[in-house]
């Protein structure tokens, strides 16, 4: 019989992760639990993972990356089509969250207890922040959308509003926008605090 590789093993012990979240908590998941799920004994999976934490942060840095990769350049054309480059962004971000849905509202809990959760939380949202100013300052330094508050500043709102939106929708918790609704009212939302009260692309 063939033998796993290592990145079979770690892969195992990610996907046993994210399996097992579905059904608890991740405080009540054990190391135990991790490496029998995967298939290996407690030492063997500490060769991949120094804790179940840094477990966690991994599944949370590789949702992070999958989304960005989801969202390709929409970006790119946001000055000339903001609408359709919030849209496609949004979605892409939504939709990955939304595939890893117990991994990201881990990682939110694991904020109130965890400085490693909440620094790479802060990485995270740092660069959705930097991401969405530097297009803010590329579109109004082109004259396609209006000058207004700091680009970053509007940035962290919007973004800050996303993650709890999603955060919301995911553990069930109410009040809350219907799923169905969701993009239609974000992408709103944007395009009236980035473009200001009564104006729209193009107008």
């Amino acid at each position: 019989m063939r033998r796993a590789t290592g990145d079979e093993r770690e892969a195992a012990i990610l996907e046993t992760a994210e399996r097992l979240m579905e059904e608890r908590p991740f405080s009540e998941i054990s190391v135990d639990d991790l490496a029998r799920g995967a298939g290996i004994s407690r030492p063997t999976f500490y060769f991949y993972f120094p804790s179940k934490e840094a477990v966690l942060l991994t599944l949370l840095d590789r949702m992070v990356e999958e989304a960005r990769t989801g969202r390709g350049d929409a970006l790119e054309t946001f000055a000339e089509d903001p609408e359709g480059s919030l849209r496609r962004g949004i979605t892409a971000v939504y939709e990955t969250f939304r595939a890893h849905r117990a991994a990201a509202l881990a990682g939110a809990d694991a904020l109130a207890t965890s400085a490693a959760a909440r620094e790479v939380w802060a990485d995270i949202m740092h660069g959705f922040v930097q991401d969405i100013a530097a297009s803010i300052e590329v579109a109004r330094a082109s004259g396609a959308i209006p000058q207004g508050v700091p680009a970053r500043d509007l940035s962290i709102a919007l973004n800050r509003m996303n993650e709890r939106v999603f955060l919301t929708i995911f553990a069930g918790t109410e009040p809350t926008i219907a799923e169905e609704d969701l993009i239609d009212t974000l992408v709103a939302v944007w395009l009236g605090a980035i473009f200001g009260p009564g104006s729209r692309p193009g107008s």
